[in-house]
């Protein structure tokens, strides 16, 4: 295998889904931040760096969680190819493709403003630490949550330079969208992960998986409705609200089936879809489009 095959897989650039779906927060909180009255130009701009941040930094991620969870992935069906479970790659290369991503990523911070910079960085331990929480808890999803969304806050102060409880409503709500749709993942390995002793939602909730992820749907569509009150957004927010509803409550929801690998993953994928819905729904609303 060559070394770009190896990078490629180690860092899972050919499966966009993970770097999309911690840059539609970003994406949410600087689009609910900006006025676009001062034109596109910043928000281009920003978005783009947003999404190269988060490419960057969900590659380093992936690097630093497949060393930590080296062990566990050889004795896992889905994982056990992976390059550094392999051997098809050191250790020691690996963290050293790891630390340039994070220093790439470094790059791209020191264009926002200080508050934005100072945030960032201290979220990078909670960011390398949420592989090591499975061993601990039943609630390793709800770590990713608060990791995976902490772009929403950084989206908004990039633009406000402060913070406020209209950013902290909507990352509430997304902490639980994140515990939604990673439980629905985990039911992918749950068979391996209980022989192996990794905990995780999916495990805890295996006798009732609707109705947990019907909860944590419920709370993340609550804040996208406390959003819009907040916001003073016009009734047209409220009615394209009407899709990510349906997408959440019955295309995933209703349509599960934890036994069927492929029926997970399919839902799990989905959300990049949801992602962008939330997107457009609150760029339409901000820019007064169709109206």
């Amino acid at each position: 295998m060559s070394h770009i095959s190896i990078f490629f897989e180690l860092t899972r650039l050919k499966k966009p889904i993970g770097y999309m779906l911690l840059f539609w927060p970003c994406a949410w909180g600087l689009t609910i931040a900006y006025d676009f009255q001062n034109g596109f130009e910043d928000y281009i701009l920003y978005i783009f760096l947003f999404f190269s941040g988060s490419v960057l930094m969900r590659s380093a991620g992936c690097i630093v969680n497949d060393v930590v969870d080296k062990n566990y992935d050889q004795k896992v069906e889905r994982t056990k190819n992976r390059p550094l479970a392999s051997n098809k790659i050191s250790i020691r290369s690996a963290l050293v493709i790891a630390l340039i991503l994070c220093l790439l990523a470094f790059l791209i911070l020191i264009n926002f403003n200080n508050l934005t910079i100072i945030l960032a960085i201290c979220s990078m331990p909670f960011a390398f630490t949420y592989p090591l929480m499975k061993r601990f808890t039943y609630w390793p999803q709800l770590f990713l949550g608060f990791t995976f969304n902490y772009g929403l806050l950084l989206g908004w102060i990039s633009i406000q330079e402060e913070i406020s409880f209209i950013p902290l409503i909507f990352y509430f709500g997304a902490i639980f969208w994140t515990l939604g749709y990673d439980t629905i993942y985990g039911y992918q390995d749950i068979k391996d992960d209980e022989i192996i002793g990794v905990k995780s939602t999916s495990i805890k909730f295996k006798n009732s998986p609707k109705t947990f992820i019907s909860v944590c749907y419920f709370l993340f569509f609550l804040s996208l409705i406390l959003i819009g009150y907040f916001m003073n957004f016009n009734n047209l927010y409220y009615l394209l609200l009407i899709i990510p509803f349906f997408h959440l409550f019955f295309y995933q929801i209703i349509n599960l089936d934890i036994d069927n690998n492929n029926s997970c993953h399919q839902k799990f994928k989905s959300n990049n879809i949801l992602g962008l819905i939330i997107f457009l729904t609150v760029l339409i609303e901000k820019n007064n489009l169709f109206i």
